[in-house]
């Protein structure tokens, strides 16, 4: 596939919190945004024109997290006044709500089936409940300062949570064990999440950093280095190709994490950037931040929504083994899109404020700890009118020279096969051609001797 990558635009800015907003979600349908606000409140902003938002009042204090559920069905919040409210996302505003932590509630999250919750608190627990009847299941606490983040992993066999012990654990959910420990932010990590193959993590930091790691190597596989304030949110394209982030610097960036660059540097918000997620399709994008606004982008990614698509089709049909954590399956991710370096605002980037990544041309973010850490390639010039600009030859030469590489393997491995099958059918050939030849010559020498003795009769 082929085609112009097109830079992200503004779509939607939705007004009606009155006080900063700390967090966004999509629901799976695209049809409802729902944020969360210090001002106490959750809102759900209907994405169709001429339908009015909703506004839910429950919580008693600032709202930190909020997110819909897998079916969209449910939407829950935590809050500084120590509780999780259920939601049912309607005009009615029915909600269950229980007291899930001794301190502020900081985090919320469902599991990939919707079935558990897991909470982050500054009571310095990770807590795991179930949805129906909000039952408490177990806690882990090994932290020893406030909890700020805690997300499934894809397949739910992992718990992710990072905390102001400037410690990133991973913890198996059938152990309830740490398996691993992260330490390498000077700051704290804010905010930490799965990538979608399941094999890498990502920190926002206090230091203005985000890094990604291999959960199965423990290694950092790349550091970016982007923005000029403390970075409060991010999140992955659902195909796996790019990273958004939010700062207290105002701005929204986006990483390819390809070629490990900055790709655009977005201004919308007047004051910190505090939240930002894409939707579950990759084709939009949606921010809060202190000025009280929601902002809602559309990413223009075309190729990567095919790509989403084909992923999600083949993800239906493939199961994942059972096993460790180290058993994960390799995400096959190639470049599909042309890569530019410009912002939505024409605010060019120049190529020294490029990503510091570890990483030289990944093809595969899942293998990236078997790469040299060498920088990654920036560019050494811009070209005029304000954009940065790769020759076709440069971005496109790695993936097709893999996908042409990969062809050539898999045609190898038929051509063994069948050689393998053939060299088998000739020897059997071979067996049963050298039997009949010693059973010919048996029944010859019979006859041989056979024959005299008609003669002489």
């Amino acid at each position: 596939m082929s085609s112009t990558l097109t830079d992200p635009t503004l779509d939607r800015n939705f007004k009606g919190h009155k006080e900063g907003v700390t967090c966004v979600d999509f629901s799976c349908t695209m049809k409802q945004i729902v944020t969360s606000s210090m001002d106490s409140t959750i809102m759900i902003w209907n994405l169709k024109p001429q339908m009015r938002a909703y506004r839910f009042d429950g919580h008693t204090d600032a709202v930190l997290s909020v997110q819909f559920s897998p079916s969209g069905q449910l939407v829950a919040s935590s809050s500084r006044d120590k509780s999780v409210r259920l939601w049912v996302p309607n005009m009615k505003a029915d909600s269950t709500v229980f007291k899930a932590h001794t301190s502020t509630v900081r985090s919320v999250a469902f599991s990939g089936d919707g079935q558990t919750i897991v909470t982050a608190s500054d009571d310095k627990t990770v807590k795991v409940w179930t949805v129906h009847r909000q039952k408490f299941l177990y806690s882990l606490n090994q932290h020893i300062n406030w909890v700020r983040c805690a997300k499934f992993s894809p397949d739910d066999r992992l718990i992710v949570s990072c905390s102001d012990d400037k410690a990133i654990k991973l913890w198996d959910k059938k152990s309830r064990e740490c398996i691993h420990s992260f330490y390498e932010h000077t700051g704290y990590a804010t905010h930490v999440d799965f990538h979608p193959s399941g094999t890498c993590i990502a920190a926002a930091s206090t230091d203005n950093t985000v890094k990604i790691w291999d959960i199965r190597s423990h290694k950092m596989l790349q550091h970016y280095q982007v923005h000029n304030g403390a970075v409060n949110s991010l999140s992955f394209h659902p195909a796996g190709n790019f990273l958004i982030t939010a700062s207290n610097d105002s701005t929204l960036k986006i990483l390819d994490l390809i070629e490990g660059k900055l790709l655009y540097t977005l201004h919308g918000h007047q004051g910190p950037a505090n939240c930002v997620a894409f939707s579950t399709t990759g084709d939009h994008f949606a921010s809060g931040g202190s000025d009280k606004q929601v902002l809602v982008w559309k990413s223009n990614f075309d190729e990567c929504e095919d790509l989403v698509s084909a992923q999600r089709a083949a993800s239906s049909c493939m199961q994942i083994p059972a096993g460790p954590p180290t058993a994960y399956p390799p995400l096959n991710m190639q470049p599909s899109v042309k890569h530019s370096q410009a912002t939505a605002t024409s605010t060019r980037q120049d190529s020294h404020t490029a990503a510091h990544s570890r990483v030289s041309h990944p093809n595969r973010i899942s293998e990236l700890s078997t790469a040299h850490h060498t920088p990654a390639p920036s560019l050494s010039q811009n070209p005029p009118h304000g954009r940065v600009s790769l020759k076709a030859s440069d971005v496109e030469a790695a993936p097709g020279l893999n996908s042409t590489l990969e062809h050539i393997i898999g045609q190898l491995e038929i051509l063994t096969q069948k050689c393998c099958r053939l060299a088998m059918l000739m020897a059997a050939e071979l067996i049963s051609s050298q039997q009949g030849s010693e059973n010919c010559s048996q029944k010859s020498h019979l006859v041989c001797s056979v024959m005299p003795m008609s003669n002489s009769l």
